[in-house]
């Protein structure tokens, strides 16, 4: 266990030294940051002087070295917009995107498992075929405009839902008040919808395919009850892929929110990373794929840990 963990570190350290070189060289070559934040009447002397100051009149190697160095402390650079730490303001926006990340995923498990095997135990009835209808649906709608339709419906039509923002905070998330709750239903639903699809036909294919195994006729045959088969033997088998994907899509979700975030106005990273590439405020691009791509290790440290407890058989 001691050699597999420290492997697995090692293997992130490899994989966000990569990104983080990567990415430096990217926005290093993607513009200068002085001329946008600089009026357009700023004199040379002036542009020049805040280079010096940002220490972007150096090589490439040179700020490289330099901010692998601060990194070895834990300090990623300061933001040239914000004037501030760039982990602190990411780690500022990340409580949001958790947020919306795990609800979404949490609605996308408790109702797309359930639907996936009712629709597995009886493919060719009428419930079955709506289920899988609604699921490639949810597959084919785009993000964007399953987002505006809801704001459209909810927001301007009706006016029951609240079309932007986060609402109000407490303990740190939008679930204890009734205003955070009100914000959170169309982002949710709408972040939640391609992955409800994708569990949905994912438990039906997997269930499918184990309950023609010998194990489950043999268990039928027995005599033990059809939902001690079904939901202990069959899906406890069909868990491990299910897991693999769910895993993946996590990261997905807190990686790739900018659409739903930009839809609603929701203070996360996905809109703070928009906002930085634009402004080229290269700290913060760096520091919030740094810690996206720690999250994916750990997440899949994470997967890889509860394969144990859903199969004996596997060994890490």
């Amino acid at each position: 266990m001691t050699k597999y963990i420290l492997n697995r570190l090692f293997h992130a350290l490899l994989v966000m030294f990569t990104i983080s070189f990567i990415v430096f060289f990217i926005m290093f070559k993607a513009g200068d940051p002085v001329e946008l934040m600089l009026p357009p009447d700023a004199t040379q002397q002036e542009i020049t002087d805040m280079r010096a100051t940002l220490g972007l009149d150096q090589s490439f190697l040179v700020q490289y070295q330099r901010f692998l160095s601060n990194a070895a402390q834990g300090n990623l650079g300061v933001s040239f917009v914000y004037g501030q730490p760039a982990l602190d303001i990411v780690f500022e926006r990340l409580p949001a995107t958790l947020e919306l990340a795990i609800l979404s995923m949490l609605f996308s498990i408790f109702l797309g498992i359930p639907l996936g095997v009712i629709a597995s135990l009886k493919p060719h009835s009428m419930l079955s075929k709506t289920i899988m209808f609604f699921s490639l649906s949810g597959i084919s709608v785009p993000v964007f405009w399953m987002g505006m339709i809801l704001v459209l419906i909810f927001s301007v039509i009706f006016g029951i839902l609240p079309s932007s923002g986060r609402g109000e905070v407490l303990f740190f998330s939008s679930v204890f008040t009734l205003d955070g709750i009100k914000h959170l239903i169309m982002p949710v639903v709408t972040l939640s919808l391609f992955q409800l699809a994708l569990i949905i036909r994912l438990t039906r294919t997997g269930m499918m395919e184990v309950l023609m195994q010998d194990f489950i006729k043999l268990a039928m045959a027995k005599g033990l009850p059809r939902r001690v088969v079904v939901y202990y033997h069959a899906l406890k088998n069909t868990l491990i892929p299910l897991i693999t994907i769910i895993g993946i899509q996590f990261g997905e979700l807190v990686a790739f929110t900018i659409v739903t975030e930009t839809i609603f106005a929701w203070p996360g990273t996905g809109k703070l990373i928009i906002d930085s590439i634009q402004s080229l405020d290269r700290p913060i691009v760096v520091a919030y794929l740094l810690v996206i791509s720690f999250m994916f290790v750990a997440i899949n440290f994470i997967v890889d840990i509860l394969y144990t407890f859903v199969d004996p058989r596997v060994r890490i």
